[in-house]
């Protein structure tokens, strides 16, 4: 621009004579800098319009990922209330708690039962803990419906909880309890031993609790109203002794107290207990107990009081009994109180029928397994029954598109529990397998489970891997599992039981699930999709390899089973492209059955089921097995670091680091475990693939897979075997039994053995073998520490993790039927 400027002030007179033109050229270039003007504001224009289509589709997919599914709910509007389904309004929903019910409403009326035995030492029991160290507990008879038979060994003290309801009225009929408590194996001593029974009712901020006192200490009856229960009223009979007589004497206290919420019950009453108080016999053998006194607030507790509780306290000698009924004021012809001789006679009768009709079920009388056998059988059903739980409340999720979590609208879920102890929450993965054996004995039940998770779905098509809803469930779990994460998926294996309730279920049922059914199948297709076509990578791994020997993958479900070193978006997961094969297989099921389009979903099960492709993606001939494919080192290890010290402060202590001897390249991981066998296990092989036979030996050998208690998670020969994750994580998939693969292999196995092929001789007997060393494993485990247990250990045998884990363990039952 200098240079035109000095051009012009050289020129002459003939430049002078073109003024006017050059006025006009000036008017043509102004005009022509304001139509510069006007792009570059029709360009900002439209930037801005362009930013705020950003803007408004990055909200829209914002709000799409913590928004519930638009489509129809699963489950229809009040299917779970008092009439549309009054025989499962009430039960035991409470599986956190040793003893209580519960109705399938949002703010349900409770009830339960806490103990104290009366002696040095003693704590108050309430909620399941594994640190009480009982020695035994869980349900010895449960139908899921209207009636349950619980002992519970507690150092000295048998305690048995009963139950059975009786249909009635409009609000889902009426119940009675019985608890008997005598000494636990007849020990010395016995009529001297002292215990306390609290029983009591707690609302959960809506409805109204009135006492029933008798010589001012005695409540005999709580009377109250509530939304869903109408007007109700719940009596405490006075103990008798086994043989039906009044007990000689007892010491009765009450407590009338207002909680922060259900979930500090515990807290409200171990805070109001006095140890003034003298139990006085007329035989004048006179001692202190401990008992309620008048509650004065909780130590800090800056919560708002919205639950109401009335607590009834006896204290006596054992043996005894104590009966409790719950009557319905809309019960207008009652035949009496379901009390006494008339509850003894219901509780046998519904013994008599769960017996009868679990053999109907099994038949492992049939099959010949000897009486304690087929008790245990019935145990593990039970406690999966025992511990189905209704929960309402609020998931905390976040997406990427989130600064902070947000809350999910309130939803209900009704649901199996892994284990009373340890995770009385739902997780989305285990309830595939619990509903498997459900589904066998209930399948009404199992149908209406499954609704109840598919509603749970997010816009995207996203279910969230673990249910935290209400105040009671956040209680149990650690703070750094609360928040859910949208593109952390979960295997899908909620289909593998809806695939064996298809055959059977309603259509109009079926409709109602396929739209979301649909949402995540594509949301699992699109948002879990690997670097090539048909494969799959799981999102979500720890992204601070420093901290473990290997990162976990907790989406999988399989936790810390060895994959890749280094997490990169080029890792293709074997177990993922098997679950999408699957997945595709069922929708295509329910689509045929529907008459919907099934055609894309069979065309992916063709290409995700053919073996070619699957050995060109994850066959690693150096492993002789199928194997994930990531940027991987096969040479990692754990070193103590020790920090710097700084001037002034104490030094650090030392750290665990991992450290890398070899550089990690694009490779198959040197892991042969479980992941290995999933094309065995959902059945992705053809019955004559040259793959099997390699496969089996791997699952027969004992320097691999096989163990005298089942498959262990992973080889022996792996660099990863009971290898620690960090100092704090010892190891959880490296080696130990889990029960719910072992099933699948057994399912798979006995699959192979009835179909024409090489293998076939080869997979019938590893099935025989490896179904007795199942069964004679878990009987074993049980009778002698009366658990079922999370996982066990490939080289004794002994149950470990969570107990007890009544979850997917509870499936050595299909398995001693042989129901696959």
């Amino acid at each position: 621009m200098a240079a035109e400027r000095r051009r012009r002030g050289a020129e002459g007179p003939r430049e002078a004579r073109n003024r006017p033109r050059e006025r006009g050229a000036a008017r043509g270039e102004r005009g022509g800098r304001a139509a510069l003007g006007l792009v570059a504001a029709l360009g900002l224009g439209l930037a801005a319009a362009g930013s705020l289509v950003l803007l408004w589709g990055r909200w829209r997919a914002a709000a799409r990922a913590v928004s519930p599914h638009p489509a129809e709910p699963a489950l229809p509007p009040g299917a779970t209330g008092p009439d549309s389904a009054p025989h499962r309004f009430w039960g035991s929903y409470r599986p956190h708690v040793y003893f209580g019910m519960k109705t399938r409403s949002p703010r349900s009326v409770v009830t339960g039962l806490m103990w104290l035995q009366q002696r040095d030492g003693a704590e108050l029991r309430h909620t399941c803990e594994q640190s009480d160290g009982l020695q035994r507990y869980g349900w010895v008879m449960h139908d899921g419906q209207s009636f349950g038979l619980q002992d519970i060994h507690d150092r000295g003290l048998l305690l048995r909880t009963e139950f059975v309801k009786r249909p009635g009225g409009r609000h889902g009929g009426e119940w009675s309890w019985r608890v008997t408590a005598r000494q636990d194996g007849g020990a010395a001593g016995s009529q001297a031993a002292l215990i306390s029974l609290f029983f009591y009712v707690a609302t959960d901020g809506q409805g109204t609790l009135r006492p029933h006192l008798e010589d001012g200490t005695r409540l005999a009856a709580v009377s109250g109203t509530s939304e869903e229960l109408g007007d109700f009223k719940v009596t405490f009979l006075r103990p008798s002794t086994d043989s039906g007589d009044d007990v000689p004497y007892c010491s009765y206290h009450y407590l009338d107290a207002w909680s922060p919420g259900l979930h500090r019950l515990t807290d409200v009453v171990r805070s109001s207990l006095s140890s003034r108080f003298v139990f006085t016999p007329p035989d004048g053998s006179r001692r202190r107990f401990v008992a309620v006194d008048k509650f004065r607030g909780l130590p800090g507790a800056e919560e708002a009081a919205h639950s109401h509780l009335l607590l009834h306290q006896v204290t006596l000698r054992l043996p005894a009994v104590v009966e409790v009924t719950f009557e319905s004021g809309s019960v207008r012809e009652r035949r009496g109180a379901l009390a006494g001789p008339v509850l003894t006679a219901e509780l046998a009768r519904h013994q008599a029928a769960f017996e009868r009709r679990f053999e109907e079920t099994f038949g492992l009388e049939h099959k010949g397994f000897p009486a304690p056998q087929r008790r245990f059988a019935q145990a593990a059903l039970s406690n999966m029954l025992g511990g189905m739980g209704h929960f309402h409340g609020r998931s905390l999720l976040r997406s990427p598109l989130h600064h902070h979590p947000v809350s999910f609208p309130e939803r209900s879920l009704f649901t199996a529990v892994p284990s009373r102890s340890f995770f009385p929450r739902g997780f989305l993965w285990d309830e595939g397998f619990h509903q498997l054996l459900l589904a066998r004995w209930d399948p009404e039940l199992s149908r209406e489970v499954v609704a109840h998770w598919l509603d749970l779905m997010t816009a995207e098509g996203w279910i969230p891997r673990e249910q935290i809803l209400g105040d009671e469930a956040l209680a149990k779990v650690p703070p750094e599992f609360v928040v859910q994460h949208s593109d952390t998926a979960n295997p899908p294996a909620l289909l593998l039981a809806l695939q064996r309730l298809l055959g059977s279920a309603p259509p109009s049922y079926l409709r109602r699930l396929f739209p979301r059914l649909r949402s995540w199948y594509e949301w699992l297709n699109t948002t879990q999709s690997g670097p090539l076509p048909y494969t799959f990578r799981w999102r979500g791994r720890d992204p601070d390899p420093e901290r473990f020997l290997n990162p976990k993958t907790l989406a999988s479900g399989l936790d810390d089973y060895p994959r890749a070193s280094h997490p990169s978006e080029d890792e293709r997961h074997l177990d993922l492209r098997c679950w999408m094969a699957l997945a595709s297989r069922v929708l295509a099921e329910a689509a045929e059955r529907l008459e919907e389009p099934s055609e894309p979903y069979r065309h992916m099960e063709r290409a995700l089921s053919d073996n070619e492709l699957l050995e060109r993606l994850h066959w690693a001939h150096e492993l002789g097995a199928f194997a994930d494919f990531g940027n991987h080192s096969g040479a990692v290890g754990l070193r103590r670091e020790v920090g710097r010290a700084t001037p002034g402060r104490p030094p650090p202590a030392p750290r665990l680091v991992r450290v890398v001897h070899e550089p990690p390249r694009p490779r198959f991981v040197s892991a042969l475990g479980y992941v290995s066998l999933f094309p065995l296990l959902l059945r992705l092989l053809r019955p004559d693939s040259p793959r099997l036979e390699p496969l089996l030996a791997a699952m027969s050998d004992e320097r691999r897979l096989w163990s005298p208690f089942g498959l262990r998670s992973l080889s022996r020969d792996s660099p990863m075997y009971m290898q620690r994750n960090t100092e704090h994580d010892p190891p959880y998939w490296r080696g130990s039994v889990w029960i719910n693969i072992n099933y699948l292999a057994l399912r798979a196995l006995h699959g192979y053995a009835e179909q024409p092929g090489p293998h076939r001789e080869r997979a019938a007997k590893l099935y025989r073998e490896l179904r007795h060393n199942l069964i004679h494993n878990l009987y074993r485990q049980y009778a002698e520490s009366g658990y079922l247990w999370e996982h066990y250990s490939d080289s004794t045998g002994r149950g470990q993790g969570s107990h007890p884990f009544t979850g997917w363990s509870a499936l050595v039952v299909l398995v001693m039927a042989e129901d696959y």
